[in-house]
């Protein structure tokens, strides 16, 4: 054969092989008219929502959990602060499946969720899963866990398929429905972490923050250096912004029901020297040092960072790098919260420096047996308060909480007070320990309350040079001070399941999401019984 020939037939062998390459890669792409990617209550609403308007639904989650917080331990539900007759839709049908799930076992109702008042809403995390579970089921969404996001690919501003460690997806419209902002990054699409300062937004909320007391304790160790546990001695300029986001946690799901107690595991690697800050606070006589405690049903209770506290399970500072993180080390970030909450609880009930009533306090809880048996009975799930928020069409800031509310284009309804965690722990030179990043709880102290306030179609809208087949309705576009209000699973679930109706009609329509007509999405939102006016004072 001439040489010729043979790069003839060599060319024709490589085309042919690419062209079954492309061939068998095309095959292994699962499409829909709807992929979500992330499991927490603002992407599993989304789901059901889009689904139930009749699209295709795919719901990734990367990690084995679904439902996020909501079913990892939060289990004192957050709207008891907030307007409740406004938050409707799927949350308010979730609840009331919650609700039913007891009695229909001949259980007492822990609550009642035609009730618009300011009462407890609390229930057990099995009950909170077994709900979503069947919901997402009976809507025909298809879930699928361990989908850890790998790349995404874009052509003229859509998204044409996510990459995963197990599989490509492809659809007319994808939903970011991650706590982080994981999807949307990977996108290009613009996004901003930290926090704004005064000037950038005009809000009086934003900068740093000292409504806490300083601790009369020095911060520093015998050599010069930071005690563990304080993150910094240089807090910067008061209207500044930064990096710094609001603390991370778990929602603990605890017991001192024996028949029903495991004992707290001890930490793997405790060393009682990273507590020297809390031994020398509890000797100056600061012992607000706590976990705030919530009575749930089952004899059962959910432990929370306390905003209060002076120190509390949440690790100040821990979570910083969690957004530009990937997944091997985000398991380690995970695994510093869980030592570190584990060897705090062993620390306050073994430290001789401990006060007794605070010791007797922790002394007899225990994890649940019937409760996250496949980890040990540790929660799954990292409380992310904050992490990315796009900056989209429309940016939600302080003024549109609390100076204008009303909005052309609503796809739900608002209230949770602004309320911020801390973002650092100072050493001050000279002397003293200081909390900084705290809002408390900023509410109408009329009705005692979040204030009301519409959440913009735009606001979950990436730009449109940037992506036309992407809505982003956990991750929103907004700053640190509105993210302090939109933060709380309610929020996300009645804005989840607004994005969800948009993206079923901007597939169905073959639009960009930037398109959709407002009028049609509203009607379609109502007819699923979310409420989108906001009430008369």
């Amino acid at each position: 054969m001439k040489p010729s020939a043979l790069l003839l037939f060599a060319l024709v062998a490589v085309s042919n092989a690419l062209a079954e390459a492309r061939s068998a890669a095309a095959a292994n792409v699962v499409s829909a008219d709807v992929v979500v990617y992330g499991a927490t209550p603002g992407g599993f609403c989304a789901a059901i929502a889009a689904a139930r308007e009749g699209a295709s639904v795919i719901l990734l989650e990367p990690t084995d959990h679904i439902g996020g917080m909501i079913t990892g331990g939060l289990s004192h539900c957050d709207s008891n602060q907030m307007a409740r007759s406004t938050v409707m839709g799927l949350f308010h049908e979730w609840h009331v499946r919650v609700v039913k799930d007891y009695t229909d076992r001949g259980l007492k109702a822990p609550y009642d969720p035609r009730v618009k008042d300011q009462s407890r809403w609390t229930y057990e995390p099995h009950v909170a899963m077994r709900v979503t579970k069947a919901m997402l089921d009976e809507a025909g969404v298809t879930v699928l866990t361990r989908r850890y996001l790998e790349s995404v690919n874009i052509s003229d501003r859509r998204i044409t398929g996510l990459a995963t460690k197990d599989g490509t997806f492809a659809a007319d419209v994808f939903v970011d429905g991650t706590y982080e902002g994981d999807l949307m990054a990977a996108a290009g699409v613009e996004w901003t972490i930290g926090r704004e300062g005064r000037e950038e937004f005009g809000e009086s909320l934003a900068g740093k923050r000292y409504p806490k007391p300083k601790m009369k304790i020095d911060g520093f160790d015998n050599v010069g250096n930071l005690l563990p546990l304080v993150t910094t001695k240089e807090a910067g300029a008061d209207q500044a912004g930064d990096n710094n986001i609001m603390t991370y946690s778990f929602r603990l799901c605890l017991t001192r029901d024996a028949d029903n107690r495991v004992p707290l595991p001890e930490p793997e690697e405790y060393d009682p020297s990273e507590f020297e800050v809390l031994r020398r606070a509890f000797a100056a006589g600061f012992d607000n040092i706590r976990m705030d405690i919530y009575p749930i049903p089952g004899g059962k209770f959910d432990g929370n960072n306390s905003i209060h506290g002076q120190f509390s399970i949440g690790l100040v500072g821990g979570g910083t790098e969690w957004h530009s993180a990937d997944e091997a080390q985000r398991k380690e970030i995970w695994e510093a919260h869980k030592e570190y909450t584990l060897a705090l609880l062993h620390f306050l009930k073994t430290d001789p420096t401990v006060p007794d009533k605070i010791r007797s306090r922790y002394a007899g809880l225990g994890f649940c047996k019937d409760e996250f048996a496949s980890y040990d009975h540790f929660p799954p799930a990292l409380y992310v308060r904050e992490s990315r928020r796009m900056r989209g069409r429309y940016v939600i800031s302080q003024a549109d909480i609390l100076q204008s509310p009303e909005k052309e284009d609503p796809i739900a309804v608002s209230s949770f007070p602004i309320d911020s965690h801390d973002c650092q722990r100072v050493a001050v030179e000279g002397g003293g320990v200081i909390n900084e990043g705290t809002i408390y709880p900023v509410r109408n102290k009329e009705t005692g309350i979040g204030f009301v306030y519409h959440v913009p179609y735009r606001s979950i809208q990436p730009k449109r040079a940037q992506c036309e087949n992407l809505l982003v309705p956990v991750a929103l576009s907004c700053t640190h001070v509105g993210i302090s209000s939109l933060r709380i699973e309610g929020a996300w679930m009645v804005i989840g399941q607004g994005a969800g109706v948009a993206a079923a009609m901007a597939a169905e329509q073959d639009v960009a999401v930037q398109d959709v007509d407002y009028a049609n999405l509203r009607e379609r939102l109502i007819r699923q019984k979310q409420v989108l006016e906001l009430p008369v004072n």
